[in-house]
């Protein structure tokens, strides 16, 4: 077995209240013992993990991060944003707990235990999802690695989980719960990039809803149908018409608050509607349903009741899906992803930050607006 350090450098999170309900973030590094694995487990050296808007969800909680700056810390040099009055209630689970961060990602396993799913994997490139992958290294069970193909680089295989698997899921849940067709917003994002390919691989009718020219340049460039944009002045017309098209009756929302979620609701009513043989002052019987899975607008959900009584809006969290369709079925889909990382799931990073450089107020204030076409690359080793 490899010898291992004695301890590694981990990104980690510290939400603290004041008396007046805000209080601070705090992000600092940490010293933490790299554990000798189990009989079943495998200690990964991380060399990639990416920052998604669910990492910053737990990097900087409900703080304004415009605020950020540097601090000294009770471990060296810290990041600091202020949170606002009364918006520390919605972390008093995890006040002054310092916690790790980091989603996802991958690196080399450099020690294995004595089982053979784990010996199987030393020198191997594999990528986890489960937290604490801001860090230099990583303890995982054997079977919550998936292994890479040979020759993939760990920046490759460092989103392989977050968004491949939760686009998959909105295909999968579709299934499931029998609608045929998909309504996704912020739809040019890296994970609506991956979902407009697995549906033209699967031959789902796709709606995508995005707020830029470039961005339904960009859609229509990788083989899209039906790209609306929701600033445009004929945004609902153009929605109306492509849901009647693709007869979606199923949306996934990214952004979770305004109108977007109900005016989808809206559309979709309209749209069938419109082929409806008679008028029924309850609205059509076929359920329409959206279901929010992301936060990039933190303002009040707001409906519009205008869509009937055959309605659902929801929350879509990935392993809360994972749990649900089982270990077999989300193998399965683990395994599509390893297969197709190169092509189908590849991501694309703006920049890569070093842990030291991930606490620097100026590269906080770029990776932390979660635009589309900037997502960054954590690269724990490099310095």
């Amino acid at each position: 077995m490899t010898e291992l350090p004695a301890d590694g450098l981990a990104l980690h999170s510290t939400i603290r209240a004041n008396d007046a309900g805000g209080g601070t973030v705090e992000l600092a590094l940490l010293r933490v013992p790299v554990p000798q694995p189990g009989p079943d487990e495998v200690v990964i050296r991380v060399e990639a993990s990416p920052i998604n808007p669910s990492d910053l969800g737990v990097l900087f909680g409900p703080a304004d991060v415009s605020t950020i700056r540097a601090a000294d810390g009770d471990h060296g040099p810290a990041a600091v944003a202020d949170i606002p009055k009364g918006f520390a209630r919605q972390v008093a689970g995890r006040l002054d707990r310092t916690i790790p961060t980091g989603n996802e990602g991958a690196g080399v396993v450099v020690a294995a235990g004595s089982s053979a799913a784990a010996q199987e994997l030393i020198g191997r490139t594999v990528a986890v999802l489960g937290g604490s992958m801001y860090a230099e290294y990583r303890l995982a069970e054997a079977r919550r690695c998936l292994a890479l193909p040979e020759g993939t680089a760990p920046a490759e295989g460092a989103s392989c989980f977050v968004n491949p698997l939760t686009a998959l899921g909105m295909v999968e849940t579709m299934r499931l719960e029998g609608h045929t067709a998909l309504v996704h917003t912020a739809a040019a994002s890296n994970l609506g990039q991956m979902l407009q390919k697995i549906c033209t691989a699967d031959g789902v009718p796709l709606v995508n809803i995005v707020r830029r020219t470039e961005h339904e340049d960009l859609l229509r460039g990788i083989g899209a149908t039906h790209v609306v944009n929701s600033s445009s002045e004929s945004f609902m017309a153009d929605l109306i018409a492509a849901l009647a098209d693709t007869g979606a009756t199923l949306g996934f929302d990214a952004t979770g608050g305004g109108r977007l979620a109900g005016q989808i609701l809206t559309a979709m009513e309209a749209a069938l509607s419109a082929n409806a043989p008679e008028y029924n002052r309850y609205g059509s019987a076929t359920l329409k349903q959206v279901y929010i899975y992301g936060g990039l607008d933190r303002s009040q959900t707001v409906l519009t009741r205008n869509f009937g009584m055959a309605w659902g809006l929801g929350g879509w969290l990935l392993p809360h899906f994972l749990q649900r369709i089982g270990y077999e079925a989300s193998e399965r889909l683990r395994q599509r992803v390893a297969a197709k990382i190169r092509t189908t799931f590849a991501s694309s990073y703006a920049k890569t930050v070093t842990l030291q450089e991930a606490l620097d107020p100026a590269s906080i204030a770029v990776y932390a607006k979660q635009a589309t076409g900037e997502k960054y690359l954590v690269t724990p080793h490099a310095r």
